[in-house]
């Protein structure tokens, strides 16, 4: 896994400018600012700023973020996304959801439930599957 933030594509989102902080005191405002929130907001300031989607597995931040009109998604969609753009293959991402798992991530499903669970909750088609 930690090859996977050399990759040449991935830059830390920085929130250090006045208008960046402001989204960012809003969203711990709206998810709150304990130290586990303050992740989720800087992933859904850096998100909003950005126009991007935010990534995140806490329950709790998706729905306040999806009723402020964020889109937002877990590491399974994500995973089922490169399944889709051939990015990945249904084994690889399996792999990628045990080595989060591992690492103490709580996710739905195995490695090796993963194209099951993908395709049952409508992220993986079934063409995807091999």
């Amino acid at each position: 896994m930690a090859e996977a933030v050399e990759l040449e594509w991935l830059r830390v989102a920085s929130l250090d400018a006045l208008d960046e902080l402001r989204c960012f005191v809003k969203w711990t405002g709206r998810i709150g600012s304990q130290e586990r929130d303050l992740g989720e907001a800087s992933v859904l300031a850096a998100a909003e700023l950005r126009g991007g989607i935010a990534v995140t597995d806490d329950r709790d931040a998706t729905v306040v973020a999806r009723r402020h009109g964020a889109e937002v998604h877990g590491t399974i969609w994500l995973l089922a996304q490169g399944c889709q753009d051939d990015k990945l293959n249904p084994v690889g991402a399996g792999s990628i959801v045990d080595a989060l798992r591992a690492t103490g991530a709580r996710l739905p499903c195995t490695g090796n439930e993963f194209p099951a669970y993908a395709a049952e909750h409508g992220l993986l088609s079934r063409g995807c599957l091999g």
